[in-house]
């Protein structure tokens, strides 16, 4: 711990040397990380606020200051610059999107500390980009390469990730927007599997789970009805409770499938509980986009119902939003403007100001918040590095333990004459010889007909004395603990690689084999490998 301490104080003291050396150089680098973070911490409190004009200019500011050298700070040059392109995005600036996600994605080509989260929001949002101007076979690429880099980080599908889930289902809904219903099925597939995975292992509580059940019901319905699959459609929309079609989102859902299905009535009526359910939650502003989303939607439900004097008197409700949201629009627009030039302002004086900043003090107190936490650090993975090898070296001791008592029965099994044997133990006895001669279990399609294939005899004869003359275990039972001993063998016999080894001992797949290996053993392949060396070193 204490030579540890030493070497973080020695490195500490060396970049304090070399901060000095090159302080206005430093200075200048530490001044646009610090402008490029309050740049971000604004345009997230004005996108917050709603105020999109500012959080754009905010954004865009951050992304700049850092897209030269984004090294300095990937975690806001990601985040900045994916925020920028979903504000160029929703301004209908389709090509200045590309061009910017094209860009962040070059630059963080390779690099590990670039957020995996903006890697695939940008991904996605290339895609939607794709879709909108006409390049559906792009954007099917695009969004392939989201969803695979997203199951990078994750491990694999079905994992228990809600954000995954999500994911998919705007993946279907992009496709299911413009009329890709064999693409939207797929994706629509995937999201059942991620949010039922996610139920199954009790990921998020009950009043998440709800929802999304409502949204997956809902989807169905609108993909049976937009696929020709009317009753279907119609049968799974009766049998979702009214219940989960109560957020604003469900809400839209129903309301969709519904006109499609020419169910007028209903549709006005879920359009009324959608006026009450945004009041609810965060009111309903007078926008140009609240009137195409509620207004316009419930008046075509009232006129298509045969209501034509609530459709009247919708209509003359809508002329009013208008005006009232171009008065909005006005106020909103002139205040953001406002704030941009006294933004711009201040900007311009702070420029032709002279500062003198102590960056040796700054530089001080940052390296001790650092040496105190690599300290913390270090002395965190002693204590865990310690802890871990003891349990290892246990299991270790477990393993060998329990290698040595099944080869001892095999051995005390062999020695019996055959006449003593009982037919299952006979059959037992020449299948433990050819696994052991023969090792039919690198083979991964080895089965209880393999099998039996090998002994001359029935399937159901090598179950019966696998089963009674092995504790009961399954055929698969049996497979499964010799490549895993095959498997111990190599990793303390060879360096090679262990995917290698799962491939030379019948599990070619990493993911399985570092599962298996877990549940039989209490450690990793790698962590194995490493206790072996540790105690035929000592």
């Amino acid at each position: 711990m204490k030579k540890a301490t030493y070497i973080a104080l020695l490195c500490a003291a060396m970049i304090l040397t070399a901060g000095c050396t090159d302080e206005k150089a430093g200075a200048s680098m530490s001044e646009k990380v610090s402008n490029a973070l309050d740049c971000h911490k604004n345009a997230l409190e004005y996108d917050e606020a709603g105020q999109m004009r500012l959080a754009e200019l905010y954004y865009r500011r951050a992304y700049e200051l850092l897209k030269d050298n984004p090294s300095q700070d990937w975690l806001v040059y990601g985040d900045a610059g994916y925020r920028y392109a979903c504000m160029l995005y929703q301004r209908g600036d389709m090509e200045g999107v590309l061009t910017l996600v094209n860009n962040i994605l070059d630059k963080a080509e390779g690099q590990k500390d670039f957020p995996t989260s903006n890697r695939t929001g940008l991904l996605s949002l290339m895609a939607q980009c794709q879709l909108h101007l006409a390049m559906p076979e792009a954007a099917k690429e695009t969004f392939t390469k989201a969803y695979e880099n997203e199951l990078t980080v994750l491990g694999g599908e079905q994992q228990g990730n809600f954000n995954l889930a999500i994911m998919c289902s705007n993946i279907y809904y992009s496709f299911f927007e413009i009329g890709e219903y064999e693409e939207a099925g797929k994706w629509l597939g995937r999201y059942e599997r991620e949010f039922l995975a996610c139920e199954k292992l009790g990921i998020g509580d009950s009043a998440l789970i709800e929802e999304h059940k409502g949204s997956l019901a809902l989807y169905k319905a609108r993909y049976l009805q937009a696929t020709g699959r009317t009753g279907e459609a119609a049968a799974t929309f009766a049998a979702i409770p009214r219940s989960r079609i109560s957020i604003a989102e469900n809400i839209f859902e129903a309301t969709g499938y519904l006109m499609a299905a020419g169910r007028y009535d209903e549709a006005a009526y879920w359009y009324d509980q959608l006026d009450s359910t945004l009041l609810t939650t965060n009111g309903m502003k007078p926008t140009f986009d609240n009137i195409a989303a509620c207004l316009s939607p419930r008046y075509s439900a009232y006129r298509k119902a045969g209501r034509s004097a609530e459709a009247l008197a919708l209509a003359d409700s809508i002329n009013t939003s208008i005006d009232s949201a171009l008065v909005h629009q006005k106020k909103s627009d002139a205040a953001e403007l406002a704030v941009i030039y006294q933004t711009n302002e201040k900007d311009l004086q702070l420029a032709n100001q002279q500062f003198t900043i102590s960056l040796q003090r700054l530089l001080a107190a940052g390296l001790v918040i650092i040496l105190l936490l690599i300290a913390w650090l270090l002395w965190r993975s002693h204590i865990y590095n310690k802890v871990l090898s003891a349990k290892n070296r246990h299991l270790l001791a477990e393993i060998e333990k329990q290698e040595q008592k099944e080869q001892q029965a095999i051995e005390q099994l062999n020695a019996e004459p055959e006449e003593a044997l009982t037919a299952s133990q006979q059959l037992y006895r020449r299948l433990c010889t050819i696994m052991a001669e023969q090792q039919p279990y690198t083979n991964e399609a080895l089965n209880r007909d393999t099998l039996a294939q090998l002994l001359g005899t029935n399937a159901k004869y090598v179950e019966q004395a696998i089963r009674e003359c092995s504790d009961g275990e399954t055929v698969g039972d049996f497979i499964t603990r010799y490549r895993l001993e095959h498997v111990t063998r190599l990793l303390k016999a060879t360096d090679n690689p262990i995917s290698l080894i799962g491939e030379l001992s019948g599990i070619p797949n990493r993911a399985t084999l570092a599962r298996l290996f877990r549940n039989a053993y209490g450690m990793t392949c790698r962590e194995y490998r490493q206790t072996v060396k540790l105690k035929a070193t000592e």
